[in-house]
């Protein structure tokens, strides 16, 4: 027989409840922080969704067909960066990616006479121009400040930099885990500000080199920089690892292979970046291009200009894609 319960009884029983509530609901919230704190963007994801989903809406056309490159060290650009476009431009170059600065420099903008002679004189062309820079990873502001102080840069007419792109190689922050957290930190940071209808670039090391973790950055983070960037530029250089046009093929063909098996870069677009070119083949170029059209590259250049040939420059017209500026 059950007792009937008082008034008394029922208001224990009801607040009893109420607490069991609040507790679960508490635990509920606990779990959930845990959850997010674990999915933090400093740290790679290897289930991260391919970078195609992240729905940038930015345009590509700096990245496409043919490029050609200037470093600080190219003097014979900065002393006349008038006849270094024209000659580019003779050539089928549709992109040229120019370096502003990098950690060591002592300004952000080392050259700025010069670049807007490059801006002005490219689009005048109907090409594009891609800014890059060589970040440390260091403590500190310096990177940042220096990338959007590129980003920023105008001529005297308001004319800017097409694009920009982060070289991502410096290993002086000898820590993995110290220099991925500030990867991944600085390059949110970036997209943060510029936006998702800003093309951001990643140079990064040649895959193939990195998959043989040799110590350089065996846990290369490229989730995060599928993730935050909308082009990936590998630089192959395959100079540096083989010699002759059918070595050069398959050492082609791996980086994007490889690439390609990487968390959040099945689809990502790639523009690969050769070999040296003064340290080129002919046969070596030839064979270059070809894979950079058969594996799907949006675009293709070797590093540099000034040391590329003009037999170099006749392999490299087969390079196609998009339009003028």
């Amino acid at each position: 027989m059950r007792t009937p319960f008082t008034r008394f009884d029922r208001r224990i029983l009801i607040g009893a409840t109420l607490v069991l509530l609040a507790l679960a609901l508490v635990a509920a919230a606990v779990l959930l922080a845990r959850s997010s704190s674990s999915a933090s963007p400093t740290t790679s994801n290897p289930g991260a969704p391919d970078a195609a989903s992240r729905r940038s809406t930015a345009s590509l056309n700096a990245y496409e067909g043919l490029g050609s490159w200037v470093d600080l060290y190219d003097t014979p650009a900065w002393r006349d960066p008038k006849a270094a476009v024209k000659d580019m431009a003779k050539h089928g170059v549709k992109t040229i990616y120019v370096q502003t600065a990098n950690d060591g420099s002592s300004s952000g903008i080392v050259h700025p006479k010069a670049l807007r002679t490059f801006i002005t004189q490219a689009h005048a062309r109907h090409m594009y121009v891609v800014a890059w820079y060589l970040p440390s990873l260091g403590a500190g502001s310096t990177d940042y400040d220096r990338v959007m102080e590129a980003i920023r840069f105008t001529t005297q007419d308001g004319q800017t930099f097409d694009s920009f792109a982060l070289d991502i190689e410096s290993t002086d922050v000898k820590s993995e885990r110290v220099r991925n957290a500030r990867l991944a930190a600085l390059s949110a940071k970036i997209r943060d500000c510029v936006g998702s209808d800003y093309a951001l670039g990643a140079i990064i090391p040649s895959p193939v080199a990195l998959d043989k973790r040799l110590g350089y950055w065996d846990d290369f983070p490229y989730s995060d920089v599928a993730r935050l960037y909308d082009v990936i530029l590998p630089m192959g250089y395959y100079t540096f690892h083989v010699h002759g046009g059918a070595a050069t093929y398959a050492e082609t063909v791996s980086n994007v292979q490889i690439l390609r098996t990487k968390p959040g870069c099945s689809s990502i677009p790639v523009h690969l970046i050769g070999g040296l070119a003064e340290k080129s083949s002919t046969s070596e170029v030839k064979q270059f291009v070809r894979r950079v059209a058969e594996t799907g590259c949006i675009g293709g250049s070797l590093y540099g200009w000034p040391g590329t040939s003009g037999a170099a420059w006749r392999e490299l017209a087969a390079i196609k894609g998009g339009g003028g500026r």
